[in-house]
């Protein structure tokens, strides 16, 4: 499975000297567009030299900047795709059993995993776990279930956890509420929700921190996030699978329970005696 620029800049980042690292960043930024100008307008925006953009692409595995902008532009192309393009046609059979899209949804998780390091799985745990900060969730049309159900977790073994549901306009009203001590965690996949990344930019200037679930292509929400985990959702099918990011979930849902293990704890007997 071909891995995308994004996840490449993951595996390479600790190997990139600064000034490459800070065109990794401004990529990030405005993924994938930035990658998409010349050289210069690249190397201008970074605030490197074009030559230190030509060796971060290299840095990647390309062999020259065309090379690099083709491999955006496909990402671009898939980034945009929308269920009515993937929609299996009159032309197209059937698939005789599941077992293709078993297959794709395992792959997704198992290459879901390999760009997620442990430091970035305990950097997210730790930012969680501090009870006093409040821990907001929201998702988008797909994947707000996602979400919901991560929230239902986080509010047994800790306080402070708040599922923003209902009316956009309802989880503007939250913002008043929200400061650099608190995070916002969303999950956002293609298409990209406007409303999402019109939310997650007010809570960033109010200085939230921010957690991201997003797919391969990156949300625009990744320009705001401290933290991005980058989930493979493409399926032979009209729909993209949310399975991987389902599982990364749950494996912060684990790691949060072992590292709050006292305190979780006695809140869960808690609220059983209070039922």
């Amino acid at each position: 499975m071909v891995s995308s620029v994004a996840e490449l800049i993951t595996e390479k980042i600790d190997t990139m000297s600064a000034g490459e690292r800070r065109a990794a960043q401004t990529l990030i930024s405005s993924y994938p567009l930035i990658g998409l100008k010349t050289v210069a307008e690249f190397s201008q925006q970074a605030g490197v030299s074009s030559p230190t953009i030509l060796r971060f692409v290299a840095r990647l595995g390309f062999q020259n900047y065309p090379e690099f902008q083709s491999a955006l532009q496909d990402e671009l192309a898939a980034q945009l795709q929308s269920p009515a393009s993937r929609t299996i046609t009159a032309r197209s059979p059937l698939p005789a059993s599941t077992a293709p899209i078993l297959e794709a949804v395992l792959e997704n998780i198992r290459e879901t995993f390999r760009h997620i390091s442990d430091k970035q799985l305990a950097d997210i745990v730790s930012q969680l776990a501090n009870q006093r900060a409040h821990v907001y969730l929201v998702g988008g049309r797909f994947t707000d279930p996602l979400a919901r159900y991560m929230a239902a977790h986080l509010n047994l073994i800790r306080p402070n956890v708040t599922h923003l549901v209902g009316q956009e306009s309802l989880w503007r009203d939250r913002l008043i509420d929200m400061s650099k001590r608190d995070t916002l965690l969303i999950f956002d996949i293609r298409r990209y929700q406007d409303s999402l990344v019109h939310f997650a930019e007010k809570a960033h200037n109010r200085g939230a921190t921010i957690i991201l679930f997003t797919d391969q292509w990156l949300s625009p929400i990744a320009r705001f996030a401290r933290h991005v985990i980058a989930g493979r959702t493409a399926v032979p099918s009209a729909w993209d699978s949310s399975a991987a990011l389902f599982v990364a979930a749950e494996t912060l849902i684990g790691a949060l329970t072992r590292k709050l293990e006292t305190d979780g704890a006695k809140r869960i007997r808690e609220i059983e005696d209070l039922r």
